[in-house]
């Protein structure tokens, strides 16, 4: 089957195309779709926002379209920066202002007082307009400094459960087995594969 990504994040393609290497998914990106608008972000919810992503390039393109919303919930920070993790730090926010305002605003939060999960929802939408969503979490602990130079985003100061080490410390493979967005698209795989043998 064929799917477009609906993102440009250039990290999150090679990101989902490294996990489906082997699967039996051909994934297009909004490259081959030059005219293909970009769909602002301002739902409450990644799910929300998602769908609204998919929906959208399902529409334009008249191809199943593949759209995730991630992003970091700090339990002591009210589940922020959440939906804003992309532009935590401001509209137009790199990945170095966002986690640099994260840990300024964690600096006086004891060990016990910094877990937070990674968040992705998956929508995938038919040009039919039928729609289907899957998320995925992984929970760990916010560190005071960055640590590591792999990933994106929140990836240098996120420690998954058990592990010693950030997502940005770890390998691609190793990071894709535990990542959020690893399990969301897992559970997307199954749901095709379903759909491919019903």
């Amino acid at each position: 089957m064929v799917f477009v990504l609906a993102t440009r994040n250039r990290k999150k393609v090679d990101e989902m195309k490294r996990i489906f290497k082997g699967y039996d998914i051909d994934f297009q990106t909004l490259d081959a779709f030059p005219g293909c608008p970009d769909v602002e972000e301002d739902g409450k919810t990644f799910r929300a926002n998602a769908l609204k992503k998919s929906r959208a390039v399902a529409r334009y393109t008249g191809c199943p379209a593949l759209a995730d919303d991630s992003g970091l919930a700090v339990d002591a920070l009210d589940g922020a920066p959440g939906v804003y993790s992309a532009r935590y730090a401001g509209k137009n926010a790199d990945d170095l202002k966002n986690t640099g305002k994260l840990l300024r605003e964690m600096k006086d939060l004891e060990d016990k007082e910094r877990a937070a999960r990674f968040v992705c929802c998956i929508a995938v939408a038919f040009p039919d307009g039928r729609t289907r969503t899957f998320t995925g979490y992984v929970k760990g602990t916010i560190g005071r400094k960055k640590r590591g130079v792999n990933g994106f985003g929140y990836d240098p100061v996120f420690f998954p459960d058990g592990y010693n080490k950030t997502f940005a410390e770890m390998s691609a493979g190793e990071k894709d087995a535990l990542s959020h967005r690893g399990r969301a698209l897992k559970k997307f795989y199954r749901y095709v594969k379903s759909m491919v043998s019903a």
